[in-house]
């Protein structure tokens, strides 16, 4: 793999940090299943269809780091496994787009193609980000008048988040103040 911009590195270990939900060192299914039982719990206005989508997205994106970055096949994804691949946009990105069609989404439940900007800090707060990051990023998507982001810029976005040889994009602002 290409060597990461500095910033494409300072995600990768917020990332691992985020994915690590019960904070004990290494990544497992355990960790997808608390962080998308979070989020579905401030997804209230969600329907169905929406939750069924984020559930199945966090439900891929760990069958595909399990499946790619589990050298030794314990079943745990260590912070060494996890670093040198992660943004590795063949082997992540179609799972990288269905999590950011799916998160998107969800923050948008009465389908107006915008998410209001307390959803969007709902839904990012239970993934793990810090809230003054997410209203930095909030900020940086260039929310219109009435304080929304539209679906396809918040998609974008976490597309680019994962990008390693993206920087200066929105997705910068969530490594602002948090150390890992």
């Amino acid at each position: 793999m290409r060597n990461l911009r500095t910033e494409a590195a300072k995600r990768v270990e917020l990332v691992f940090s985020l994915f690590d939900a019960n904070g004990n060192g290494v990544i497992d299914s355990g960790d997808f299943d608390l962080m998308t039982g979070r989020v579905l719990k401030v997804a209230t206005a969600s329907d169905d269809g929406a939750r069924a989508a984020i559930q199945a997205a966090f439900r891929r994106y760990w069958t595909t780091l399990a499946t790619e970055l589990d050298a030794n096949g314990d079943g745990v994804i260590t912070v060494e496994e996890f670093r040198p691949f992660v943004l590795d946009p063949e082997r992540f990105g179609p799972t990288i787009t269905e999590f950011a069609q799916a998160l998107s989404a969800l923050g948008d439940p009465d389908g107006d193609g915008l998410i209001e900007r307390p959803l969007f800090v709902s839904l990012m707060t239970a993934i793990g980000f810090e809230e003054a990051n997410i209203h930095a990023l909030f900020d940086a998507f260039g929310p219109d008048a009435e304080d929304r982001i539209t679906v396809a810029t918040w998609a974008a976005g976490i597309e680019d988040y994962y990008a390693p040889d993206k920087a200066g994009i929105p997705g910068d602002q969530l490594v602002g103040a948090r150390t890992v």
